[in-house]
C-alpha cells in the first residue's frame, strides 16, 4: 500500500466515524420519540401524532439501513467484486428512501383520510399530551439535524454522502412535520374541527412522498453509474493532453464507484515513433501522476488507439502498430498506480 493510499483509508476511516456517530445520535433520537409519539397518538386518539409516529418508526429503520451500508461499504474488493463495495451506500440509502416513502408517506396520508372519515373529537388532556411531546420531537430532531448540518459543514466530503444526507433529509422533514402537527392540532382544539388535523397529517405525508422520491433519484443515478463532476473531468482530461507522448485524447470516460473511488478509463492517441517499452513506462507514469494528483483515482484504464494520417479516418480501437498483443494487454489491462518496473 502507498503512502497515498494509506492517507486515503485513514480519511474514509474517519469520516465513517463521524458518519456512524452522527446516524446513531439520529436512530436514538427517533426511537424515543417513536415511542412517545405512538404513546400520546393511540391515548388523544390524534390522526396527526399517529401519523408524526409512523415517520419516527421509518426513520429508525432508515437509520438502521444507513448503519448497515456504512459498515458493508468498507469491504475490500474481491473476486466477485472487483472494483469493492463502494455502491453498498447507495443500495442500503435507496431502502431508506423506499421506506419514508411506505412506511412515511403512505401512513400519514392513510391516517388523514381516515380522520376525515370518523371525526373522532380528542379531550383536552389529549390535546396537551400531544402538544408536549411534539415540543419534546422538535427539540430532539432539531438537536440531530444540527449536528448533521455541523458535519456537513465541517467536512466537505460529508456532502456526498447518501448517509448523511439522508439524515438530513429525514431531520428537516421531521422539523416541518412537528410544525404541522403541532398546527393541525391547534387548529382542531380552537375550531373543534377535525379537518385542520386531518389536513396536517396528509400534508406530513406528501412532503414525506417528496423527500422519499427526491432521495431515490439521487441514489438511483448514482447506482446506476454517476460520472465525476465536470471539472474533475475536466482536469484529468487537461493533464492526459498536457502529457508529451500523447497527441490527442480521443474519449475519456469516468464513473464513481463509491465515496473514495473513482474509475477512469481513457482513449488515447500517442505520439508517433514510440516502441513498445516506452509505451509502457509512459503508461506506468501517466497512471501513476492520475493516481497520485487524483488518490480517489483508485482504477485507471489507458486504451491506447492508432493516431490516423491526414488523409484517414480515426480507427474505432487500433493498437499502435510496435506494440505486441501480450504486452499491451499488460500494460492496458493494470488498473491503479502500476508497481514500478
Amino acid at each position: 500500500m502507498t503512502r497515498t493510499d494509506g492517507q486515503r483509508d485513514r480519511g474514509s476511516t474517519a469520516r465513517d466515524v463521524r458518519t456512524r456517530v452522527t446516524v446513531l445520535f439520529a436512530l436514538a433520537a427517533n426511537l424515543v420519540i417513536a415511542a412517545a409519539k405512538t404513546v400520546a397518538g393511540l391515548f388523544a386518539g390524534s390522526p396527526a401524532l399517529l401519523s408524526e409516529a409512523a415517520h419516527s418508526v421509518a426513520d429508525s429503520l432508515n437509520e438502521v439501513f444507513l448503519l448497515i451500508a456504512v459498515r458493508r461499504s468498507r469491504r475490500p474488493a474481491d473476486d466477485r467484486h472487483p472494483f469493492g463495495y463502494g455502491k453498498e451506500r447507495y443500495f442500503w440509502a435507496l431502502l431508506a428512501a423506499v421506506g419514508i416513502f411506505v412506511m412515511g408517506g403512505c401512513f400519514s396520508v392513510y391516517q388523514g383520510v381516515q380522520a376525515l372519515r370518523v371525526d373522532q373529537q380528542e379531550s383536552l388532556k389529549g390535546y396537551l399530551a400531544g402538544l408536549a411531546v411534539l415540543g419534546v420531537a422538535l427539540l430532539a430532531e432539531g438537536g440531530s439535524l444540527v449536528r448533521a448540518l455541523y458535519q456537513t459543514r465541517r467536512h466537505r466530503e460529508g456532502a456526498a454522502d447518501p448517509a448523511l444526507r439522508t439524515v438530513i433529509a429525514e431531520d428537516s422533514t421531521a422539523v416541518a412535520g412537528v410544525l404541522l402537527a403541532a398546527g393541525g392540532i391547534s387548529l382542531h382544539l380552537a375550531t373543534g374541527q377535525v379537518a385542520w388535523e386531518a389536513g396536517a397529517s396528509m400534508g406530513i405525508g406528501l412532503l414525506l412522498v417528496c423527500v422519499a422520491y427526491r432521495l431515490a433519484r439521487e441514489t438511483r443515478d448514482q447506482l446506476i453509474g454517476e460520472a465525476v463532476d465536470t471539472e474533475l473531468r475536466d482536469r484529468i482530461g487537461d493533464f492526459l493532453a498536457s502529457q508529451d507522448e500523447i497527441d490527442r485524447v480521443a474519449a475519456l470516460l469516468t464513473m464513481r464507484l463509491g465515496l473514495d473511488s473513482v474509475l477512469v478509463a481513457a482513449r488515447v492517441d500517442l505520439a508517433p515513433g514510440l516502441d513498445s517499452e516506452e509505451v509502457e513506462l509512459v503508461c506506468v507514469r501517466i497512471k501513476r501522476r492520475i493516481s497520485g494528483e487524483w488518490p480517489q483515482a483508485e482504477h485507471v484504464f489507458l486504451d491506447i488507439t492508432e493516431a490516423p494520417g491526414p488523409d484517414e479516418s480515426p480507427p474505432s480501437s487500433a493498437v499502435t502498430a510496435p506494440v505486441t498483443g501480450r504486452r499491451l494487454s499488460r500494460v492496458l489491462g493494470r488498473g491503479g498506480a502500476s508497481p514500478g518496473p
